[in-house]
């Protein structure tokens, strides 16, 4: 039997490095810009609407539960009108187009045409043809889409559907542990990986109360302290949680052995330190982003 790379922080930077990569849009204007000329004007609803638009067209409900770390409020205000302007598969293609025009932009044409961004697609698509949908709807949902053609976007493409597999294994362990929501976003902030708070405020949809009342639900589990820190319980409890998502995170890792591991870390850290030094992350957040 072979032994899992889930419990090898090899297989966790390498999904860091994906993400890295994957999330050059979130920083970027671009997906607004395009959406701005259907009548979307509002860059959350232009972020929530390029988030769901896999989905097809979903209303507030499905969308919160998919996405869980937005308030329902948030996502109730812009779904479902944000598709009574732009159909959600015009949402998709115009993601697309974004992570195309970004992507070139930050790494420039040479590194685009490289074959080391060949060879990254190809290892990233060996990865993903291990992932089953059952029980992840999010990476279910871009599965259903075609692969691009080009391999930095089949890269692209590749990188957003492993964030959303792992991403949906988290969600189910959170549910579980009773945490998820704004507890989840909150515990995550305090141990200093997380998104700092006042960004989670000004693009989550969660107020300052709500913050604070989600601090002393976590203060009677034991999971924070008087400071907000976490505890010594807290660390172990975060720990555990990444550790278990780690494991349901396993199979693509597993699929590319330790070799298709490393490798493939080496070249997507490669570009995403690229993207870094093209100002591809907002200097406050970069720390999370960056490949050991």
């Amino acid at each position: 039997m072979s032994t899992s790379l889930a419990t090898v922080p090899a297989a966790r930077r390498c999904q860091t490095a994906l993400n890295s990569f994957h999330s050059t849009v979130y920083f970027a204007p671009d997906l607004s810009r395009s959406l701005a000329g259907y009548g979307v004007e509002d860059p959350l609803a232009a972020h929530v609407a390029g988030k769901t638009a896999a989905l097809g067209r979903v209303g507030p409900g499905v969308a919160t539960a998919a996405l869980n770390g937005l308030a329902h409020r948030l996502v109730a205000r812009h779904l479902p009108a944000v598709w009574d302007r732009v159909d959600p598969r015009t949402v998709v293609a115009l993601r697309t187009e974004a992570a195309d025009t970004v992507l070139r932009r930050l790494l420039g044409e040479e590194v685009i045409a490289s074959p080391a961004m060949a060879e990254a697609a190809g290892l990233a698509g060996l990865a993903i043809s291990a992932c089953a949908p059952q029980g992840r709807p999010m990476y279910a949902a871009l599965a259903d889409l075609p692969v691009p053609d080009a391999p930095h976007l089949a890269l692209w493409h590749a990188a957003t559907r492993l964030r959303e597999y792992r991403g949906d294994g988290h969600i189910a362990l959170l549910l579980g542990a009773g945490l998820a929501g704004l507890d989840a976003l909150v515990l995550h902030t305090a141990s200093g990986d997380g998104v700092p708070k006042e960004a989670v405020l000004a693009n989550h949809g969660w107020t300052a109360g709500e913050w604070d009342a989600a601090e002393e639900r976590l203060r009677a589990r034991g999971l924070l302290g008087a400071d907000s820190a976490p505890t010594e319980r807290g660390r172990r409890f975060r720990e555990e949680l990444e550790s278990d998502t780690d494991r349901l995170d396993a199979a693509p890792y597993d699929r590319l052995g330790e070799e298709g591991v490393a490798r493939l870390t080496e070249l997507v850290g490669g570009f995403v330190t690229a993207a870094a030094e093209a100002g591809a992350y907002p200097p406050a957040l970069r720390h999370l982003f960056t490949v050991d």
